[in-house]
């Protein structure tokens, strides 16, 4: 019978995977069957304080791609599995008054890289360079697109966000620390969230 197959990061870094922090390389492989990742810690920041944001935000808060706001010391929790060698998960943020799901499943892309695809359908797809740097894990989009039942669109590269995320790990802290970041071109820094959390792999319990 085959094994599992490899999770998207290991099947695009390949040996790379141990230029990784050893704790992001547990992080990034394969979860067994029938075990889950789970994580919780805090974020820093989370949203976005640009205001004029929000009501665009709104279309897809609902479907569980991000939310509109911004808030400071967000606690949150993470559970990871691997599904047919994509990484599915799900992110709960405890904000004030209420509890936002994100949920989003990366797979290898054909033309390398990743493709992350966020929503509940799925209605935001980002395809990102993978790369390592001092032991953390860097991925960098490439492209950004929508879709709405039917109707897929890309977003022209010069209006297109550049959205950054590194996943690192603080031996002071002994947590593995996450810094997401979303920049528009003229505008700058519209979205994000940073924090530290823990993780370990468990059985997964229905």
């Amino acid at each position: 019978m085959a094994g599992p197959q490899l999770s998207p990061y290991e099947s695009v870094l390949g040996a790379r995977i141990k230029e990784l922090h050893p704790r992001l390389q547990q992080y990034f492989a394969t979860i067994p069957p029938g075990h889950v990742g789970t994580g919780a810690g805090v974020f820093t920041h989370a949203g976005t304080p640009r205001r004029w944001l929000w009501p665009l935000i709104w279309l897809v808060e609902g479907r569980h791609v991000v939310f509109a706001g911004w808030a400071r010391d967000v606690t949150f929790r993470i559970r990871n599995r691997t599904v047919d060698g994509r990484a599915v998960a799900t992110r709960e943020f405890d904000l004030p008054g209420r509890t936002f799901t994100m949920t989003d499943d990366v797979a290898r892309s054909p033309g390398g890289g990743v493709v992350d695809r966020l929503g509940l359908p799925a209605t935001v797809a980002a395809a990102f360079d993978v790369t390592t740097a001092d032991g953390a894990l860097v991925l960098t989009s490439r492209t950004v697109g929508f879709r709405f039942g039917r109707l897929q669109v890309r977003i022209p590269r010069p209006i297109a966000p550049t959205i950054r995320l590194r996943e690192s790990y603080d031996t002071d802290r002994d947590q593995q620390c996450v810094d997401l970041t979303v920049d528009l071109p003229l505008l700058g820094r519209v979205y994000g969230y940073g924090g530290h959390f823990t993780y370990h792999i468990e059985a997964d319990r229905p």
